[in-house]
């Protein structure tokens, strides 16, 4: 099974609608070219065929000859007219046509003499594809919404005349009467007989159209489908829409730079603008953009663009300039004396909200710090920073107490071999210190002096019980303590001390239980007696003084 084109199938259809006109059989030729014509001798044979003959309709009722074949002869050629040097037999006795013309559009014949005369007619239709499809008198541009001449799409030499379609985006355009008008004419030329189809479309054009692709096309009878090259147009408009676009770095800080430009949709775009900026109105030509240099904070605020032309056409924009700064008193590198109080101000000029952050020796810190009386823990390097968005400030303050060194406690312990004193000298003072002490001994540990804080150790054997003090001092004055040291034979005595009044203790603790036992046992026989002018609950003079000498005995146990 065969598939038969779009263009073959339109060929049959106007072949078969000629044939339903006519009663006759159509053969259709190409313009130009060479095509047969078939003789419809049916189940006749060829053999017995004694003379076939062709002729051709001259009109007004005449005939012309074309060529006549006997049997067993050669053809032999009468044309003596426009078919002569053109006709010849083919096969089936079929009427061969050269370079066929409109004029060729008539019934040829087909005579056959068997035993009797047989006639076959066969109309001719000659067909002829446009010598080309172009669009001419194109317009210049289009303008919005005015029913504008686009263009002509010319389909030469065809026949029969051809039919032209107008596209945009190769959809097809319809007349609607507003927006799109298409008007046709045909020129015949009376020489070659051949048309000349003209198709005009007027268009109204819209804002998208911009960059569109108009082309024509016409679908042959016979053949494949021409398409004319492309044309595209400018479409103008005025301006409807006007935007202010800023450019800068972010954030926009004070000394930065900011670019303004004025963007506008009509077309052709404009060329000159006005910008306003706060009071001052600037016109550039040839350009749409404007640059401030150097801003400031004051240069915040509101800005504007519009057309030269038409000023009422303007758009604006606020601008903000973006500013941080900080005050800290005191700043830098300060001396106080201890004890007395510190006021620490931290002044914050923004644009913005802002968010502060403290840090005492790079550590950070809950809040911010108070001083209301200085110690020498206070002393340190304070940090702060304040941002902003992207923006940030810092300052610092490093602080130093300074006072008469205090020892905050003096105290001793056994060494770890038993047969040495420990003594320890906890001192704060700015600046450092200097530690010495009554009596020699070996140096144990010097503690790193931080916040004010030292601590001296030394290590001493005394010989005999003493009384040693240490001694400190800076530039602002000096402060001593004592502390009693016994040596190593007192206490073995007093070690000795301790277990014998330890063992008297256990001894007066047994006689304090045995006391306690009697009066138990005392007070449970009178629980089980009568005896008339005692207490009801079994207590008597006697043993409340007993129970005085239990406690009195236990105290001294105690003690």
């Amino acid at each position: 099974m065969h598939l038969l084109s779009a263009s073959c199938v339109r060929a049959l259809l106007f072949a078969t609608l000629l044939r339903q006109v006519s009663g006759l059989e159509t053969v259709i030729g190409l313009y130009g070219e060479t095509f047969e014509i078939p003789c419809n001798i049916g189940a006749m044979k060829a053999e017995d065929i004694m003379i076939t003959k062709w002729k051709y309709d001259k009109g007004a009722g005449l005939s012309g000859d074309l060529l006549v074949k006997q049997k067993d002869q050669d053809v032999s050629i009468s044309a003596t007219d426009e078919y002569k040097g053109r006709v010849s037999m083919g096969a089936n006795s079929s009427l061969l046509l050269s370079a066929a013309k409109l004029t060729d559009q008539r019934t040829f014949t087909c005579m056959v003499v068997v035993a009797d005369i047989a006639e076959y007619p066969v109309n001719v239709v000659i067909y002829k594809t446009p010598a080309g499809l172009e669009i001419s008198d194109k317009a210049d541009e289009l303008e919005i919404g005015k029913l504008t001449k686009l263009g002509t799409c010319v389909a030469k030499d065809s026949n029969p005349a051809a039919n032209i379609t107008w596209l945009k985006n190769s959809t097809p355009l319809v007349a609607d009467g507003k927006g799109i008008s298409i008007q046709a004419s045909v020129l015949v030329d009376p020489v070659t007989g051949l048309s000349t189809t003209s198709s005009t479309l007027e268009f109204s054009a819209e804002k998208e159209d911009t960059d569109a692709e108009f082309t024509c096309s016409t679908q042959p009878t016979v053949g494949t489908e021409l398409v004319s090259s492309p044309a595209t147009f400018t479409v103008t408009y005025s301006t409807e829409n006007i935007v202010l676009q800023v450019t800068a770095q972010e954030p926009l800080v004070e000394g930065g730079n900011v670019t303004l430009k004025c963007l506008a949709d009509g077309n052709p775009a404009p060329t000159a603008f006005n910008f306003h900026l706060k009071g001052e109105l600037v016109k550039v030509e040839n350009a749409d953009t404007y640059t401030i240099t150097n801003v400031s904070r004051a240069s915040t605020g509101e800005y504007k663009c519009s057309l030269v032309d038409d000023p009422t056409m303007e758009a604006s924009k606020d601008i903000t300039v973006s500013y941080l700064d900080i005050n800290l008193s005191p700043s830098g590198n300060i001396v106080e004396k201890a004890g007395q109080a510190l006021d620490l101000t931290l002044q914050i000029n923004a644009s913005g909200d802002s968010k502060v952050t403290w840090t005492k020796d790079n550590v950070k810190l809950d809040k911010e710090p108070e001083f209301t009386k200085l110690t020498y823990a206070d002393s340190g390097r304070y940090e702060c920073e304040v941002t902003m968005g992207l923006l940030s400030q810092k300052d610092f303050l490093e602080l130093v107490v300074e006072g008469v060194p205090v020892i905050r406690q003096l105290s001793k312990k056994r060494g770890e071999d038993g047969a040495h004193k420990v003594l320890i000298c906890e001192v704060e003072g700015s600046p450092k210190p200097a530690v010495s002490w009554s009596i020699n001994g070996t140096l144990l540990d010097e503690s790193p002096f931080v916040n004010g804080k030292i601590t001296h150790k030394i290590t001493v054997v005394p010989a005999a019980n003493l009384t040693v003090s240490c001694s400190v001092s800076n530039e602002f004055g000096a402060d001593s303590r004592t502390i009693n040291v016994s040596s190593h034979q007192s206490d073995d005595n007093d070690q000795t001390k301790v277990v014998v009044g330890v063992v008297v203790g256990l001894l007066l603790a047994t006689v304090v239980i045995g006391l306690a036992y009697w009066v138990y046992m005392k007070k449970s026989n009178r629980q089980g007696s009568w005896k008339t002018g005692e207490n009801e609950d079994g207590s008597s003079e006697e043993e409340k003084k007993l129970e005085e000498k239990v406690e009195e005995n236990s105290q001294k146990a105690e003690v």
